[in-house]
């Protein structure tokens, strides 16, 4: 597949800050550390079904204190309707008292120190430090890791491998909230079975073949789309035109082609 240009990579995130300025995560959370516990949660299961889970245990224990005094037989109760409650319940607690313990009950700002902790990868620490810390962070789970493959924006056989490939295509202007823009987009529009190409705002800039939809459709509904404004920041891509003094050398050499002027510094030509 053919990858996206810078040019159209820009356009493409664009289009997505518009219809989102300032997307949010779906997951319910108080604090950094209710954040955590949802991320940890939602392994292998809908952030709907933990939204319905959470409320009843983030009343009870919203601190780390909190959840190693409520006990892991408490919490396997309260997430009993999440898949993999009993493992994710032991993982809740051992790293509550982790954070006690090392941290004083702090989550931390720190990739290595929150993939230490239990039931916590690679994937939860990206969205965490995106979402509570505000770091430019990109998390590939499988809506991501489907439109990074699919668009032709980041293609690779790996999370990790797509991860890399975005931080390093992503503009630094979007990497902010591109983890928010590419999870939510793969969740409504670019669907795994049925893609929603006709009403996809970016259509006409993804390189995935098996569109679904009418051509004529797409294209009309990508000229709706409105122009960038001035304001936005320049492209990253090399200029079409040649440089100004690549320009102006050409034009000179045009004029003493001519005749217009002398080859000596420039000077008119004197008439015959």
């Amino acid at each position: 597949m053919r990858l996206m240009s810078k040019r159209e990579i820009r356009e493409f995130y664009r289009r997505l800050a518009e219809t989102r300025p300032i997307p949010k995560t779906e997951l319910e959370f108080i604090n950094p550390f209710t954040l955590l516990i949802a991320v940890v949660l939602s392994a292998q299961a809908t952030d709907a079904g933990v939204n319905k889970a959470t409320p009843a245990l983030f009343a009870l224990a919203d601190t780390p204190q909190g959840m190693l005094a409520l006990g892991e037989e408490r919490v396997v109760e309260l997430i009993r309707t999440i898949g993999l409650f009993r493992t994710k319940a032991k993982n809740v607690v051992a790293l509550s008292r982790i954070l006690v313990e090392r941290h004083d009950g702090v989550v931390p700002r720190d990739r290595e120190a929150l993939e230490a902790l239990p039931g916590v990868g690679r994937k939860t620490a990206n969205v965490v430090l995106n979402v509570a810390f505000g770091e430019p962070t990109i998390a590939v789970d499988t809506h991501i890791f489907r439109v990074g493959n699919r668009t032709g924006l980041a293609p690779g056989k790996t999370p990790l491998q797509v991860e890399m490939a975005l931080d390093a295509r992503t503009p630094a202007t979007f990497k902010r909230y591109a983890h928010h823009w590419l999870i939510l987009h793969g969740r409504y529009v670019c669907k795994a079975r049925k893609p929603e190409c006709p009403t996809c705002v970016v259509a006409d800039l993804c390189h995935y073949k098996a569109k679904t939809g009418p051509a004529e459709l797409i294209a009309a509904r990508a000229a709706a789309v409105p122009p960038a404004a001035p304001a936005d920041p320049p492209l990253a891509d090399p200029p079409l035109a040649a440089p100004e003094p690549r320009r102006r050398r050409r034009r000179a050499a045009a004029m003493v082609e001519n005749g217009e002027i002398s080859p000596r510094r420039g000077r008119p030509s004197r008439p015959a």
